[in-house]
Parts: C-alpha cells; sequence; structure tokens
C-alpha cells in the first residue's frame, strides 16, 4: 500500500491487463484501466479516497439508486501531448457542472480538492494505459450513486463516488445519419436534461433503437411540448452551419451544458465566425437546406469530439448534406480544438490541466 503527496492510499493491481490491450484497436470503452478510485460518504462528509485494483464491488439489491435513480456521472478526457506531458482537459469545469448535476438530484457536493487529487492520483498511477496514437484518449468516467440500502422513496444519507479510465479511439468512426424525433421526449425545460444523472440516458435507448432498425444512428431530440425545435442530439449537442454561421440551439434546463460545445463556440468567436445561440426549429433545417444556405451539421460532446452528421431525416425524408472538407467550420475547428489540447497550439484559457 502507498500513499499519494496528497494522503491518497494506492493498492497497485498485482497482475496489469495492459499487455492485453490492442492500442492500434480500441472499441470506445470497452477496456478498463488496471485502477478505480473509490470515495465513500456517510455521517455528513466525504472520507478518504483510495486507489484500488478495478473490480466487482459488493452491494445491496436494496440501495437507493437502484430503485430511485439518485445516480449521476461526467465524461472527461486525458491526452498526452506532444512534449509528453499528460494533461486533463478542462478539469475545472467538468468539476462544476458535475456538482449542478449533484445538486439536481440532492447528492453532496464533490469537494474540488477531492476531484482533483483523485484524478491526479488515479492517472498516475494508470498513466501507461493513456494511448497516443491519433484521435485517442484516455476516457475517465467519474460517478456517484446513492449506496444507502433501504427501500421506501428518501434521499439517501449515503453515497459512492468511483473514477475509473478507459483507453478510446474515434466514437464514431463514420459520418452520422440521424433522424430527428418527433413523438418521444428525452428531457423538458424545468426537469433534469441539464444533469448528467442516469436516467437522461435510460428514457434515450428506447427511441435510439427504434431509429437504428430504421438505419439511423442518433436521433436529434426536438422539445417536449411542441416538437417543433431542435434541443440536442442522443449523446452531444449539435450544431448547424447556416449562411455561412455557425448556429447551435441556445441552452435550457432541457439542454446538457456540453464542455466540447462551450469550448468549440468560444474558439469559433476566436476565429472570427459569427456563432449565433437561438432557437433552431425543424422547419427552419427543411428551408435553409432547400435553400442551400445549410451546408453543415455535426455533434459536439467529450466523447465523440466533433462528429459530422451526413443526413438528417425530417418527417421521413432523408436530407443530405455535402461531404464534410478540410476547410469546412467543423474541421477548423476540430483541429483547432485537437491541437490545443495535444500541446500543438498555445493553451490561452488554461483550459489543459498538466499532472505534475
Amino acid at each position: 500500500m502507498e500513499t499519494t503527496a496528497n494522503s491518497i492510499r494506492v493498492q497497485r493491481t498485482s497482475q496489469s491487463r495492459l499487455k492485453e490491450i490492442d492500442f492500434n484497436n480500441l472499441a470506445f470503452g470497452q477496456h478498463i484501466a488496471d485502477h478505480m478510485l473509490v470515495a465513500e460518504y456517510a455521517d455528513g462528509k466525504w472520507g478518504e479516497a483510495s486507489v484500488v485494483p478495478y473490480g466487482e464491488m459488493a452491494m445491496s439489491p436494496a440501495i437507493l439508486s437502484l430503485h430511485y435513480g439518485q445516480a449521476i456521472f461526467e465524461g472527461m478526457k486525458a491526452y498526452k501531448t506532444s512534449s509528453g506531458a499528460i494533461t486533463i482537459f478542462r478539469l475545472k469545469r467538468h468539476h462544476e457542472r458535475m456538482n449542478r448535476s449533484l445538486d439536481r438530484m440532492c447528492m453532496p457536493p464533490i469537494p474540488y480538492d477531492l476531484f482533483e487529487q483523485s484524478l491526479t492520483a488515479l492517472i498516475d498511477v494508470d498513466r501507461d494505459w493513456i494511448p497516443t496514437s491519433e484521435g485517442s484518449s484516455l476516457y475517465i468516467r467519474p460517478v456517484v450513486f446513492a449506496s444507502e440500502a433501504r427501500l421506501g422513496v428518501k434521499v439517501s444519507d449515503q453515497y459512492k463516488f468511483v473514477i475509473m479510465t478507459s483507453p478510446v479511439g474515434p466514437y464514431y468512426s463514420k459520418p452520422l445519419r440521424v433522424k430527428v424525433e418527433e413523438t418521444y421526449v428525452r428531457a423538458a425545460e424545468g426537469g433534469a436534461g441539464f444533469a448528467k444523472c442516469a436516467g437522461n440516458y435510460g428514457v434515450s435507448f428506447y427511441p435510439t433503437q427504434m431509429a437504428r432498425k430504421e438505419g439511423y444512428d442518433q436521433v436529434l431530440w426536438t422539445d417536449a411540448k411542441e416538437h417543433k425545435y431542435i434541443d440536442e442530439a442522443g449523446t452531444m449537442n449539435v450544431m448547424f452551419v447556416i449562411d455561412g454561421k455557425l448556429v447551435t440551439p441556445r441552452l435550457t434546463t432541457a439542454i446538457l451544458d456540453g464542455i466540447t460545445r462551450d469550448s468549440i463556440l468560444t474558439l469559433a468567436k476566436e476565429m472570427n465566425l459569427v456563432v449565433e445561440e437561438r432557437k433552431v426549429s425543424v422547419e427552419e433545417l427543411i428551408e435553409t437546406h432547400q435553400q442551400g444556405t445549410l451546408t453543415e451539421a455535426f455533434g459536439a460532446g467529450t466523447a465523440a469530439i466533433v462528429a459530422p452528421i451526413a443526413v438528417i431525416n425530417i418527417h421521413g425524408k432523408d436530407y443530405i448534406l455535402p461531404p464534410t472538407s478540410e476547410g469546412s467550420i467543423q474541421a477548423r475547428v476540430k483541429k483547432k480544438l485537437t491541437n490545443m489540447r495535444m500541446g500543438l497550439e498555445e493553451d490561452n484559457h488554461g483550459w489543459n490541466f498538466i499532472l505534475r
């Protein structure tokens, strides 16, 4: 048993699985690294965190998260830069969003020091799991769930905080075919759509599976009230290029405040692109496609980064978008974002947290 400078105990695995991994063929999320971090909340406070070998956890089938949905998570990435440094992208922003999710689900916040020190300790132990090929990274999955074992609807008094990591390649291997969803709802304003809580993803599975049976990769969610306005895609925020402007739905309580979304919008403005955050109607997509002014559509998220959209199905009709070129807006902002993450361009915003 080791102890880090931040007093986090480390129990290293006796048998690493690293040699079993083909780093040239990484399916997203398939392989979990050797270790995980675990901390517990009880008696009104978080206890000490420990890095332990990744494995199964013993828990009661009566834990409240299984019954009443008190479970949230984050998705982050670590990289090895061109200089060999290890960085975590926008750590503070992820921490802020995680605590907003926790607050919405009546769960205790994670102190920043605990969050930062936990990530640093875990990634330092599993640093050899960070892939270095183009488009790859170490995906980081912090999760918090209610662990009190009790039947009866109540806010839990006990929680577990766990962090796992996984070496990953690109989330999508080809441009996407998406279907505008006009029957089912992911989230409504006033609900928990802005939070990364487990239930938001569970409710999306059925309509997404139906869309896939029809030959589409993802759905574009519309507003819960009228199904007239685009909210976001199934696994990411969505952006359009209309008349040369970068357009994305404005944030509401039904839409996740995407960190990749925010990063792209910030960089786009610095690139002197016109950016509009506003309502985007389904009918506007039809009209601008017919006029030839809808030239690009793409998803933006931590997992996907930038995912080109090739086809949008609206009212049963496929609207085909032009192929993505190197000079497209999505390609330009993706390149700038990637270069910043990899240390090839200056990080003027202090977005890269560098592990010491």
